[in-house]
C-alpha cells in the first residue's frame, strides 16, 4: 500500500485500500491462487514490494483447497485470521470440503475471490479481455458457498472498501468465528479510493458472552449435589488459557471429563479426572450432565443416552446449532456462553465460597481416578511388536509415542484409526493437537503445512489415512512445503480402504453385512505409493513400510529429517481391507 498517498504523489486503488485493511487487522500471511481477476491486487503487492514494504507473506498454493486449509492451521495456531485469495467461481469451487471444515470448525478467515468483469468493450479499466472471462460469469458467485460462510458480500464502489474488509474482520473474529467471503470485479478493484479514517480498535469483535449470576449458582448446586457427575468437551480448548480453568474447577468440583471426538487439547490426557474420549459409556449412569463446547456429545439413535431423570447443562458459543438444520439435544438449560469466561466466573464463585469437603466429592473423584486407571492399563496392553509383523494402527501409535514429545503438535486426520491415536499419543499441552471440526476429508495436509508456518520450532506431524491423503491434494501440499521451508512428518495409516464406509455399513446391514463381501465398494488396493507422491512434488523424504518390526526405525529416520528441514512420509501399511 502506497506510502505516499496523503501527498497525493501516488494512486491509491481499491486494491490498495483491500490490502491496507487486513494489513492494519493484522493479517500476515495471504494464501492462495491467483487469476486474471487479480491483476489489481498483484499491482498493489508488487508495488509495495518495490517500496521497500512488504506486509504479507505470499503463500502461494497451487490448488485452492490446500490454501484454505493452510489459512485454517494457521489460525488455529495463533488465533488470528489470515487471508485466502481465490480465482473467480473456479477457485471458488476448488476450496471444496475445505470451506465446510472451516465453517463448522469456527475458524476466522478472509476469503476474497474476484468476479468476472462487468464490461465487455474496454468501457473501464479491468474489462473483460479474454474467451474465460466471458465462461467465468454465474448469476450468484456468493451463493457456491453461501451455506459454509457467516458473511458474504460483494464489492460495489472502491468508496467503502475498507469498511467493507473492517466488517468482514469484525464478523469473522466475532463468537461464533468462521470464514467470510468477500468478492469484487476488476474494475471495481481498479477504482480510486480514499483512505478511510477508522481504526482497528472501531472494528473489535463482539465482547464474549457471560452467565447470569443465577446461572453460576444453580450450575454449581446441582454439581454439588450429583452422585455421578459429568462433563462433556469437544473444543473448550480453543482457547488455550480454558484448559487451565476448566482443570481448576474440575478438580474443585470433582468432576470426571470426557473429550468427545476433541479437535482441541480442552483437559489434559494423564489427568486422573479424564475418562477418555466416548462419553457414551458414561451419560447413561450420569445424574448431571454440563456439555462444554461440543457439537454432537452422544447420539440421539444409541441407547446409551441420558435417563429422563438426569440434569443436562448445556453451555457452547453456539448452544443450538442455528446452521444445522436438523439438530436437537434436549437440555434444562442452554446457555450461549463464551467457555473461558464461563468457566473464570464458575471459579470466581467457588474461590468466593469453597466447597465444604464432603464424602460425595471424594468419592466422585475416587471413582473417576479408578476408571482412569483401568482405562490406562487397558490401553497399555498390547504395546510391543506384533509377533506376526503385521502392522496395526496400535502399534503405529505406539511407535509414534516413542518419537513425539509433549510439545509436538498432532495434526489428526486419521478416522478410523483415531482410538488408537487417543490412547498412545496422549496430548497433555494446551494447542498440541488438532482436529478440522467438519467432516470433510482432505483436510489435514494443508493445516499441517499451515500450522507449521505458525509454529516453525515445533515439531508437526500429520496422521492421516490412505483416503484422506489422496483428497489432500499431496502435490499442491508437498510443494508448498518445500518452497516455503515448513518440513512436517506424516504418518499413512493405510489399509487400502474406505473403512468408515464399511464400518457404517456393517452398523446399519448388521445381519448381512458382517458376512458379505463388500471390498468392490471399500477397496483402494492396490496402494499408490503415497511416500513417493510426496518426494517427486516437495523432495519429501519417502518412506513405505509392511513390516512392523522396521517401523521404529523409520519413525526416528523420518523426525531427524524433519528436523533438518526436510518434510517425510511414512507410508505404514497394515492389513488391506476386505
Amino acid at each position: 500500500m502506497p506510502s505516499d498517498i496523503d501527498n497525493g504523489t501516488e494512486r491509491y486503488s481499491a486494491s490498495d485500500a483491500l490490502l491496507a485493511v487486513l494489513e492494519k487487522m493484522g493479517v500476515t500471511h495471504i494464501f492462495g491462487n491467483l487469476g486474471s481477476d487479480h491483476a489489481g491486487i498483484i499491482e498493489s503487492i508488487v508495488r509495495s514490494a518495490s517500496q521497500g514494504r512488504q506486509p504479507f507473506q505470499l503463500v502461494l498454493c497451487p490448488h485452492e483447497a490446500v490454501a484454505l486449509t493452510a489459512a485454517h492451521g494457521y489460525a488455529q495456531v495463533t488465533g488470528r485470521p489470515q487471508a485466502v485469495f481465490v480465482h473467480v467461481d473456479v477457485g471458488t469451487l476448488n476450496m471444496g470440503g475445505a470451506i465446510t471444515n472451516a465453517f463448522h470448525g469456527r475458524i476466522p478467515v478472509f476469503i476474497f475471490a474476484g468476479l468476472t468483469p462487468y464490461t465487455l468493450e474496454g468501457e473501464l479499466p479491468g474489462s473483460r479481455n479474454r474467451a474465460a472471462t466471458y465462461l467465468q460469469d454465474v448469476t450468484d458467485q456468493g451463493s457456491l458457498i453461501r451455506q459454509y460462510v457467516k458473511w458474504d458480500y460483494s464489492i460495489r464502489t472502491g468508496a467503502n472498501v475498507e469498511q467493507l474488509v473492517f466488517r468482514a474482520m469484525q464478523i469473522a473474529q466475532s463468537q461464533p468465528m468462521g470464514p467470510v467471503y468477500l468478492t469484487g470485479a476488476r474494475e471495481v478493484l481498479e477504482e480510486n479510493a480514499k483512505p478511510y479514517a477508522g481504526r482497528p480498535d472501531d472494528w473489535r469483535p463482539i465482547e464474549p458472552s457471560a452467565l447470569t449470576s443465577e446461572a453460576v449458582a444453580e450450575i454449581i448446586e446441582a454439581l454439588s449435589a450429583a452422585k455421578s457427575p459429568l462433563l462433556i468437551t469437544s473444543f473448550s480448548g480453543v482457547n488455550a488459557a480454558s484448559v487451565e480453568e476448566l482443570v481448576k474447577f474440575c478438580e474443585r468440583l470433582g468432576i470426571p471429563v470426557v473429550e468427545e471426538r476433541p479437535i482441541r487439547v480442552n483437559f489434559p490426557a494423564d489427568h486422573p479426572l479424564h475418562l477418555g474420549y466416548q462419553a457414551e459409556s458414561f451419560v447413561a449412569d450420569a445424574d448431571v450432565i454440563v456439555v462444554l463446547d461440543c457439537d454432537v456429545p452422544w447420539v440421539a439413535a444409541s441407547s446409551k443416552k441420558p435417563s429422563e431423570t438426569c440434569r443436562v447443562f448445556y453451555l457452547d458459543v453456539d448452544p443450538l446449532k442455528e446452521d444445522l438444520p436438523l439438530w436437537y439435544m434436549p437440555a434444562e438449560r442452554f446457555y450461549k456462553v463464551d467457555s473461558h469466561t464461563a468457566l473464570k466466573q464458575l471459579n470466581a464463585a467457588l474461590d468466593a465460597e469453597p466447597p465444604a469437603a464432603d464424602a460425595k466429592r471424594s468419592d466422585r473423584v475416587s471413582q473417576a481416578s479408578e476408571r482412569h486407571r483401568k482405562m490406562r492399563q487397558k490401553w497399555a496392553d498390547g504395546r510391543d511388536c506384533p509377533s506376526d509383523d503385521v502392522i496395526t494402527p496400535g502399534w503405529i501409535a505406539a511407535c509414534l509415542s516413542e518419537v513425539v514429545d509433549a510439545d509436538a503438535i498432532v495434526i489428526n486426520e486419521s478416522v478410523t484409526s483415531t482410538s488408537a491415536i487417543f490412547q498412545r499419543v496422549p496430548r497433555t499441552k494446551p494447542g498440541t493437537f488438532f482436529g478440522s471440526g467438519g467432516s470433510s476429508l482432505g483436510w489435514g495436509g494443508g493445516a499441517a503445512l499451515g500450522t507449521k508456518m505458525a509454529a516453525p520450532d515445533k515439531l508437526v506431524v500429520l496422521l492421516t489415512g490412505d483416503g484422506a491423503f489422496f483428497l489432500d491434494n499431496p502435490s499442491s501440499v508437498f510443494w508448498a512445503s518445500r518452497k516455503y521451508g515448513a518440513p512436517f512428518l506424516t504418518v499413512v495409516f493405510n489399509n487400502q480402504g474406505w473403512n468408515a464406509t464399511r464400518e457404517n455399513f456393517q452398523r446399519i446391514h448388521a445381519e448381512g453385512g458382517a458376512g458379505m463381501d463388500v471390498a468392490s465398494c471399500i477397496s483402494l488396493a492396490p496402494s499408490a505409493n503415497f511416500a513417493d507422491v510426496a518426494q517427486a512434488a516437495g523432495d519429501a523424504m519417502a518412506l513405505t513400510v509392511d513390516q512392523a518390526s522396521q517401523l521404529p526405525a523409520a519413525m526416528k529416520a523420518a523426525v531427524e529429517a524433519v528436523r533438518n528441514g526436510r518434510s517425510a512420509v511414512i507410508d505404514a501399511r497394515m492389513k488391506p481391507l476386505r
